[in-house]
């Protein structure tokens, strides 16, 4: 939200320095489009690895799993890049978050459709662009949620972008039926605060028959 009250007061440096603290790339240069999508893209990833996957950790295993599973997460946020100065300690890093968010991704998706489906957007649309475009990432889990979330709103959201200041080249997710606007970041807000009570509804009842079972 910090990004988005920079944006609607046209502060563009103040809300490439807020973006530049919750996304990897480089915001120096970025557009008040690009910021936009850095934003919308970090809610939708973030969602899963940052709300759902501690969930479904914490009720298999309590505590502990949780804590085990972020402390793979936050060791991948740190070092997880593919440079040279990261390349060795930071690909296992990488490599063992994919692992553990592989099923956390997929749910989180699924969530993500029913909070679509709450806040009347077009959830059809948003399936089928998590069908088309779920796997258009380097990581298998990361455009899952970006989708459906890209669907939702209907718009494009990844693409290149530059990190460390060398460009990377990634494929898009979703079609550019509109250009994405800074209430973009509210839209997909609401949907990952929908989607979070879903999943902790659902979290408690499983956990709530599991004990009675």
């Amino acid at each position: 939200m910090e990004v988005y009250r920079a944006l609607k007061s046209e502060n563009l440096h103040q809300a490439r320095q807020a973006v530049s603290m919750i996304v990897g790339r480089d915001t120096e240069s970025l557009s008040e489009e690009g910021v936009t999508k850095a934003a919308v893209e970090t809610v939708a990833e973030n969602f899963s690895d940052g709300v759902i996957a501690p969930l479904f950790y914490l009720l298999l295993g309590g505590a502990p799993l949780g804590l085990w599973y972020k402390s793979i997460n936050t060791m991948d946020s740190m070092v997880g890049y593919c440079n040279d100065r990261y390349r060795y300690f930071g690909t296992i890093s990488a490599k063992m978050d994919d692992l553990v968010n592989f099923i956390p991704a997929r749910l989180a998706a699924l969530l993500l459709l029913l909070a679509a489906a709450c806040l009347r957007m077009p959830v059809s649309r948003a399936y089928q662009i998590f069908i088309r475009d779920r796997y258009n990432h380097k990581s298998p889990n990361s455009a899952q949620t970006e989708s459906v979330c890209a669907g939702a709103l209907g718009v494009e959201l990844s693409g290149n972008a530059y990190y460390f200041g060398k460009l990377v080249e990634k494929p898009t997710i979703g079609d550019a039926l509109r250009a994405i606007k800074p209430e973009d970041i509210r839209r997909v807000n609401c949907m990952l605060y929908v989607a979070s009570f879903c999943g902790v509804t659902i979290g408690l009842l499983v956990r709530l028959i599991i004990e009675l079972l």
